[in-house]
């Protein structure tokens, strides 16, 4: 079990090396915050958006890149530099200015680390806004979630909007019930984690010391009461098999509605790790899906490509030498993975909608789903689109007029499975 990470030496002078496996969350998350302040633009009269950055395990704020030795910047000026670029970019296109009023908390446990960022913002420019806009704590993160919520309601009482980014290093120190306080206090945040899945199952073992770990990170039923001996003995691979299991559990104990778990592969064999995306709205959940898919050479995906992404059994029922389907662990979000999952929902959309007689709008489709596909709202409706023009459903407008010769999907189109399908 992990133990320690980076190791901070003199600031400005001494700094930790990074490897490009750790860095790809950080494009990540610049990535999403500046798709995430587009979403909340629509409103061309909106003049302000206020919201709060929260960075719960900051570390130094910069590294030295394993590969190519230059300095590489750490999350907390990630934060920074996307709120910035995203204001520009919206700016770019207004003809009345927008502003982004965030306030940034970062916070930081190890003395060491905390001085090299204090030193950091400062050297970068940002000493003025210490203490004014932007908040470095010394601090163990879970210590400051209360005051941490009381700051967001002050700021957005209303909206109650933050985003967390919980880069714990390992898997015990951020547990599914202090994310689901946290979504429950403060309904209009989202919470980006990482957790490192590999090094719990290397861990794992019919031992007393994984009975109490499977206690203290709230998955005490991981193993579904077999002993790994007979999970590996009967599973085709028993790492994807505890991985499934583990993802169920977790998230379901989070509470939060919609969520993405995507892997971050280590280039050096095992060594991956969840991103783990959870929030309230689907149109969040849109957007990080959509992120996966533009940054998609860091990015696999352990599951169907369809509507049923890690269902109880999965992994043991379906094998790619005989289904000819695409390998569980080569899906890799590129143009390929795309034909296919496009493929796969033209077989499981009407499947879905069949047991539902009046069908459905697409929003209610969509959020019913999500959850459970690595496909993106614009696949799901590509596919919809091709399933209505062979007739095998039909779609209707809020009116109730049947839609005929068209090349996109409304939220409010009601879906219907068609009857004039044939049943063979």
């Amino acid at each position: 079990m992990p133990k320690k990470s980076y190791e901070w030496g003199t600031p400005g002078k001494e700094y930790p090396f990074i490897r490009q496996h750790s860095i790809a969350k950080h494009e990540i998350l610049k990535a999403y915050l500046i798709e995430y302040f587009k979403t909340l633009t629509f409103n061309p009269g909106r003049e302000i958006i206020k919201l709060t950055l929260i960075d719960g395990f900051a570390g130094g704020g910069a590294y030295l890149h394993e590969d190519t030795k230059q300095i590489t910047l750490g999350s907390p000026f990630i934060m920074l530099d996307a709120v910035k670029e995203a204001e520009a970019s919206i700016n770019a296109t207004r003809t009345k200015p927008l502003k982004i009023d965030a306030d940034f908390v970062f916070i930081e446990k190890n003395r060491h680390a905390y001085k090299f960022l204090e030193f950091e913002l400062k050297l970068r420019g940002y000493e003025s806004l210490i203490n004014d806009k932007i908040f470095i704590l010394n601090s163990e993160f879970q210590k400051k979630s209360a005051d941490l919520v009381e700051r967001i309601v002050g700021k957005t009482p209303r909206a109650r909007r933050a985003i967390f980014l919980l880069d714990q290093y390992g898997y015990s120190e951020i547990s599914p019930s202090f994310i689901q306080g946290i979504l429950s206090k403060l309904p209009g945040s989202e919470i980006i984690l990482t957790y490192a899945v590999d090094s719990l199952i290397n861990y794992i073992s019919d031992s007393e010391q994984t009975k109490k770990l499977l206690e203290k990170i709230e998955t005490p039923d991981l193993l579904r009461g077999k002993t790994v001996e007979e999970i590996k003995s009967s599973e085709r691979d028993w790492r994807l098999f505890i991985q499934s299991m583990l993802y169920q559990d977790f998230v379901k104990a989070c509470g939060a509605q919609f969520f993405t778990s995507f892997f971050i592969r280590s280039d050096r064999g095992h060594g991956d790790y969840w991103l783990l995306h959870f929030s309230q709205q689907p149109k969040a959940r849109d957007v990080m899906a959509g992120i996966h898919w533009d940054l998609n050479n860091y990015f696999i995906h352990y599951g169907d490509p369809g509507l049923d992404m890690f269902m109880l059994g999965y992994f043991d029922k379906k094998d790619d030498t005989q289904s000819g389907q695409m390998s569980i662990d080569s899906f890799q979000f590129d143009n390929e993975a795309k034909e296919l999952s496009i493929n796969t929902l033209h077989d499981e959309i009407p499947q879905f909608l069949c047991k539902k007689p009046d069908g459905m709008r697409f929003d209610q489709l969509f959020t019913e789903t999500c959850n459970w596909t690595p496909a993106t709202s614009t696949l799901i409706k590509e596919s919809i689109v091709n399933l209505a023009a062979t007739k095998e459903i039909d779609v209707f407008t809020e009116q109730g007029k049947k839609r005929k010769r068209f090349s996109n999907i409304n939220d409010s189109d009601q879906i219907v499975f068609s009857k004039q399908l044939k049943i063979f």
